[in-house]
């Protein structure tokens, strides 16, 4: 900041070091020289006040002379230099403590790590003693630190506004910033030291200040306790605001960041439970709404049009007792399924379809009661009865096309655009419909004389109300009758007759319980026909996609099978083939002759005749013109519903044959400290050149351990060079694999080259067995070599978590990664690609499946990749030393994306104890979790519990295996009833499970009179003789 005078530096130097006159003076030049009032400050902004401006003026004036003094006072003790004059007192051998120089772009970074700790400038001085002037800020946004004012400045000047309440200061060590210890934040920036010494003390009576002082030295600054104190209160609020203004609300949502997301985390509720919920809300939990429920599931099961194995039916496999209990299991207790488990995995479809429809109930119950609701709003503004009438079949609907069905009714009498509308309210012109038109202008009195109400008609199609009295017709003609209508807009009797028809057939239609007698029974008679259009006809030839289905004659609904009608649906938007669904005949004149029936006057006069010939017309306005549009396009969402579930069964049946296959497993004479660690495996990829062909070795991990370029192994030619370089390329494969030894090589199958890739490898390994018998381990005798599918690996390598996991690998060697992984591990190589990205999506598994949106898939998905995660179950230890391993933990029950991830544990109950799962959810997932000697727990000394090893539930069944165990333990000879023992005896039977398989559980859980619990015996039996077994097939 200041200069000496150069003249002084060569003369004198001790005068300046010891000059307290000049250096006062030099202050002085420094202030004239810092402010100029270039810069303008906020008291100089208000001109329109001249009071104010004199009371800011004093008070800088004041502000001043007490600034002037500190720095006087300061510079007694601290002695300021240039560079220059420091340099030439170290050329004289002169010793003096340098003072720290000013912040650069360092200050700037502190700036943002205070604000990281929730402090900002205002708030460190939030009492306007120690806030910056708008001068200060100005040069701050202006020119950055750099030309701000040096960090000892800035607390000077708010230590002298601190001093007007504080008292006097003690005195300051002069040696406090000789030597600085740096210290920096978790994210490797320095953080400012803050002067505790310049702190100034609160004076007590009696007590002088350097007694404060003394005390402070020793005890530290209490108030900067309570300053951090203050500060932690706020610091969830400051952390999610900062949040919030620093990072897209995409990127907080990839990241699962949001306050949503914290909500899911806090709650003791399973995640996915909590999602379903929020479009279903929370389900009613009384005994008749769970009954009420089960009963209208299982008479959808019951219906045929729920495909759950495709072509295979449900049949009486399952009870309304069964659906009953999962309702309650899943909305009582949020439990996720958790059923007992074969000595098979098992895809449980009935379950899921089962969960599918309650979460259909759940959203029409909740639809209906808002529909109800807002119906009720205007029960004093129209007709009442006709509004009862609607609530009645809103409250008898069953499905969501009779919701929409009352919902119809209600609008056609009740049209939103005229009802609650405020007088004056700005409203965009609405075209208004015929019917509407006609009932302004009163042909809704000409409508009523026609003789039944569509209510009335709907109950008698129904049988809900009998025919008791004969209809009377009028004895006015129609004509004569419509005479007294006329008007502007219908200047004739025929006008009106026609306008008053419409208004009678447009109320038939619309009546719920006429609409449900026709879908009910005539919906399933309806044909379809294709055939092509000209331009069709042109591209649709033999080998085109839609050649089975160009032309269909008369094909009924329930003979559509598989995704022939998706194909039906695309073609027709193409504009590639015209399709028509109509009733046939036969069933078309049953349905108008039933309409007749209920309808007609039995009157055979002639006023009767005329008056019927009236009603004919209606029904025949309402048949043609509503009500078969209207069961054409239940068809088509029918159809459309049917095609998509099978597709969607069949999309889930591939996935589950990728997923539910089992690990390579190694021979039998193979050596490995744990039998159930994954093979060492060589991973090879064919490359053309650029890239070249790539070997990649995996540890029984799925860690990379080496790689090797190898771009001239499968060169054709005969060129000397070229040979020379295959040559060179086959020796160092085949140095590679003596080196790793893997347990199995596989190879990715991409085209014709790799079959010759895969003979030159077998020759390298016959080599290697001829000419290096010694160095072929027993983990290589007879190595195997396979082929692999490079489309999940080929996701991998261009995936964004595969960038994360292997960021510094090039993409043929992550490609031969998850190549070598899926070897190893089919599911959690899977699991990797169902994160945020769902990267899993674009797996082509099914050639209909671009018919499926992406939510439609990933629900399947889910299905599949929970049953597989829950019957394989999670090793923990070993999944929380490897990332990619750790992938399956989001579809274990009760957890998800949004959880915390779990740590390495040494029991179960740590995941409840010290890992913050909560009771309800620790309940759903602790079943699945393993937790074993494995990853960094393999060398830990820490006790874990053996039963902690198997699928038997802690909260549920400890008791019961550690009981039965004990039982057979005390039978071979043990008989101590200590906790050792117990331990003991389940060491016992893990290590000698032939007792256990000589056990008769069924006369054991009738000597113990635990008969309802025989077959959670029958799981401990089996957990206890080989816990968490793979029931994946090979």
């Amino acid at each position: 900041m200041g200069k000496a005078d150069e003249n002084e530096e060569d003369n004198d130097v001790e005068e300046t070091i010891h000059g307290d006159d000049e250096e006062d003076d030099e202050d002085e030049e420094l202030d004239e020289y810092e402010k100029d009032d270039f810069i303008v400050d906020d008291v100089d902004d208000e001109q329109e006040d001249p009071e104010e401006e004199e009371e800011e003026e004093d008070r800088a004036d004041s502000d001043e002379e007490e600034r002037q003094k500190k720095k006087k006072r300061k510079k007694r003790e601290e002695y300021v230099l240039d560079e220059d004059d420091y340099e030439l007192l170290e050329d004289n051998n002169v010793f003096a403590p340098r003072r720290k120089g000013k912040f650069k772009r360092l200050k700037k970074a502190q700036r943002h790590t205070e604000r990281d700790l929730g402090v900002s400038d205002e708030e460190f001085g939030g009492n306007g003693k120690s806030g910056r002037s708008a001068e200060e800020k100005l040069k701050r946004s202006l020119f950055g630190d750099d030309e701000g004012l040096p960090l000892e400045d800035i607390a000077e000047e708010e230590e002298l506004a601190e001093e007007e309440d504080d008292g006097e200061v003690g005195e300051e060590d002069e040696m406090s910033d000789f030597i600085v210890d740096e210290e920096f934040d978790a994210t490797g920036v320095p953080v400012r030291q803050k002067k505790l010494k310049r702190k100034k003390f609160r004076e007590a009576p009696g007590v002088s200040s350097s007694s404060l002082h003394e005390a402070h030295e020793i005890f530290g600054d209490v108030d900067e306790l309570l300053q951090l104190r203050k500060q932690g209160s706020d610091s969830n609020e400051s952390r999610d605001r900062k949040l919030e203004d620093e990072f897209e609300p995409s990127v907080l949502s990839e990241k699962y960041m949001t306050e949503k997301d914290d909500k899911i985390r806090e709650l003791d509720i399973p995640e996915r439970i909590q999602i379903y919920e929020e479009s279903t809300r929370s389900p009613p939990l009384d005994e008749i709404s769970i009954e009420d429920e089960s009963t209208w599931i299982y008479n959808q099961l019951t219906s045929g049009t729920i495909p759950l194995h495709g072509k295979e039916g449900l049949g009486s496999s399952i009870s309304r007792g069964d659906i009953n209990k999962f309702l309650e299991l899943h909305h009582k207790y949020k439990l996720e399924d958790q059923n007992e488990k074969p000595p098979k995995i098992k895809w449980h479809k009935e379950l899921w379809t089962i969960q599918d429809l309650d979460r259909k109930w759940l959203l029409l119950h909740k639809r209906k009661s808002v529909l109800q609701s807002y119906y009720k709003r205007f029960e004093c503004t129209v007709n009442h009865q006709l509004l009862e009438s609607v609530i009645t079949s809103l409250e008898a609907s069953e499905s969501e096309r009779e919701v929409d069905d009352a919902d119809a009714k209600f609008n056609l009498h009740f049209p939103p655009d005229e009802i609650g509308a405020d007088e004056g309210q700005y409203k965009r012109p609405k075209r208004k419909s015929l019917y509407s038109i006609c009932s302004k202008a009163g042909l809704w009195e000409v409508a009523n004389k026609f003789g039944y109400s569509s209510e009335e008609f709907g109950m008698q199609l129904s049988l809900e109300k009998m025919r008791r009295d004969e209809l009377e017709n009028p004895k006015e003609t129609p004509e004569e009758i419509a005479s007294n209508f006329t008007c502007a807009m219908f200047e004739t009797p025929e006008a009106v007759l026609k306008g008053a028809r419409h208004m009678a057939a447009v109320e038939i239609s619309c009546e719920p319980c006429v609409r449900k007698y026709v879908q009910n029974n005539y919906l399933d008679s309806i044909e379809v026909s294709t055939s092509p259009t000209p331009d069709g006809n042109i591209a649709i030839d033999g080998s085109h996609q839609f050649a089975g289905v160009k032309w269909l004659q008369r094909k009924p609904l329930n003979r559509f099978e598989g995704a022939q009608w998706l194909l039906i649906q695309k073609a027709e938007e193409e504009k590639l083939l015209e399709v028509t669904l109509k009733l046939p005949e036969d069933r078309l004149n049953k349905l108008i002759t039933d309409f007749n029936e209920y309808y007609l006057s039995d009157d055979v006069s002639k006023s009767a005749q005329v008056w019927n010939e009236q009603r004919k017309l209606i029904l025949r306005d309402a048949i043609f013109n509503f009500l078969l549009p209207a069961i054409e396009k239940e068809a088509r969402s029918l159809l459309t519903s049917k095609a998509k579930n099978w597709l969607q069964v069949e999309y889930g049946k591939v996935l589950w044959n990728k997923v539910s296959v089992g690990p390579y497993h190694q021979k039998e004479n193979d050596s490995s400290s744990d039998g159930e660690a994954a093979p060492r495996v060589m991973a090879c990829c064919w490359g053309p050149g650029k890239p070249a062909t790539t070997f990649v070795m995996l540890d029984s991990s799925g860690e990379v351990v080496d790689v090797l370029y190898a771009g001239s192994l499968t060169l054709h030619s005969h060129d000397a060079n070229d040979q020379k370089l295959k040559k060179n390329d086959e020796e160092r494969v085949l140095k590679f694999m003596i080196d790793h030894q893997p347990h199995v090589a596989i190879l990715g199958c991409v085209n014709l080259s790799c079959t010759r890739l895969k003979e030159v490898i077998h020759e390298i390994y016959n080599k290697m067995i001829v000419e290096h018998p010694r160095d072929v381990g027993d983990d290589m005798d007879d190595l195997s070599i396979v082929y692999g599918d490079e489309s999940l690996a080929r996701l991998y390598e261009n995936s964004r978590i595969s960038s994360d996991q292997l960021h510094v690998q090039s993409g043929i060697v992550k490609r031969a990664v998850a190549l070598g992984r899926y070897l190893q591990n089919p599911l959690a190589m899977v699991a990797t690609l169902c994160g945020p990205g769902r990267e899993i999506l674009s797996w082509k598994l099914n050639a209909f499946e671009h018919f499926l949106t992406p939510d439609e898939k990933y629900a399947m998905v889910e299905q599949v990749m929970i049953d597989v995660t829950n019957q394989v179950g999670l090793d923990v230890n070993l999944a929380a030393s490897h990332e990619w391993l750790f992938a399956p933990s989001q579809f274990i029950s009760g957890l998800g994306l949004e959880r915390q991830p779990l740590c390495r544990g040494h029991c179960r109950k740590d995941f409840l104890t010290e890992q913050g799962l909560g009771l309800k959810v620790f309940v759903n997932a602790c079943g699945f979790l393993r937790v074993r000697r494995s990853g960094l727990a393999a060398s830990s000394n820490q006790f874990i519990d053996l039963l902690d090893d198997t699928r038997i539930h802690p909260t549920e069944s400890y008791s019961r295996a550690q009981e039965l165990a004990k039982d057979v333990y005390d039978q071979e000879g043990g008989n101590d009833d200590d906790e050792d023992a117990m331990e003991m005896a389940i060491e016992h039977v893990r290590v000698h499970p032939k007792y256990l398989k000589g056990l008769d559980i069924q006369s054991y859980a009738k000597s113990k009179k635990h008969e309802d619990k025989e077959n959670t015996l029958w799981d401990i039996k089996r957990e206890l003789i080989h816990g968490f077994q793979d029931w994946r097939k090979n």
